[in-house]
C-alpha cells in the first residue's frame, strides 16, 4: 500500500508574517482578518503573527522575500487586491505579482501563499473577501498552516 504524508493543520509554534497591500484597502482588511481569525482558532498565538503593510500588490513579491529570506517566520502570507479597469494594467500587476511571489516560495523553501485576489469587478472581490461568503485569507492561512505541517514531515 502507498504511503500518504499530508501536512496537519495545527499552529502551535507556528510564526506566520502577514504581507498585506494597502491598495483596495476595505477589501484587504477583510482578508487580514479572515487570515488572522484562522490562525488563531488554530492555535497560533496573536504575538506569533506580524503584519507587514506594503503599497500595493506589485510590491508585495518584494516583501514576501524579505520576510522569508529573514528564517523569521514559518510561512509568509501575500494578501491583496487587483482589480480590472480599463487599461492593461490589471494583467500585468496581477501577473508579475503572482509570478514573484511563487518565485519567492521556490527560491527560499518557505510556504509562501498568495491570498491575492484578481477580479473583474468589485463585487467578486468583496464576495471572495468574506463578505457575502468564503474568505481567501483564511484559505490562504489554512493552506500556510498545512504547507509547514508538511514540510516538517518531508
Amino acid at each position: 500500500m502507498p504511503r500518504t504524508i499530508e501536512g496537519q493543520v495545527a499552529g502551535d509554534g507556528v510564526r506566520v508574517a502577514i504581507a498585506a497591500a494597502r491598495f483596495n484597502g476595505h477589501i484587504v482588511e477583510s482578508l487580514i482578518a479572515g487570515a488572522i481569525d484562522t490562525l488563531t482558532r488554530h492555535g497560533v498565538a496573536a504575538d506569533a503573527i506580524t503584519i507587514v503593510r506594503a503599497p500595493g500588490a506589485w510590491e508585495l513579491p518584494l516583501v514576501v522575500q524579505k520576510l522569508a529570506r529573514s528564517k523569521a517566520y514559518d510561512a509568509v502570507l501575500a494578501l491583496g487586491c487587483v482589480i480590472r479597469g480599463e487599461t492593461p494594467h490589471f494583467d500585468f500587476v496581477a501577473g508579475e505579482n503572482a509570478k514573484g511571489i511563487a518565485m519567492v516560495m521556490m527560491e527560499t523553501g518557505v510556504p509562501v501563499l498568495n491570498g491575492v485576489l484578481t477580479c473583474d469587478t468589485t463585487d467578486q472581490a468583496l464576495a471572495r473577501a468574506g463578505l457575502k461568503a468564503g474568505n481567501k485569507g483564511s484559505d490562504a492561512a489554512m493552506a500556510a498552516l498545512e504547507m509547514v505541517g508538511l514540510l516538517e514531515q518531508l
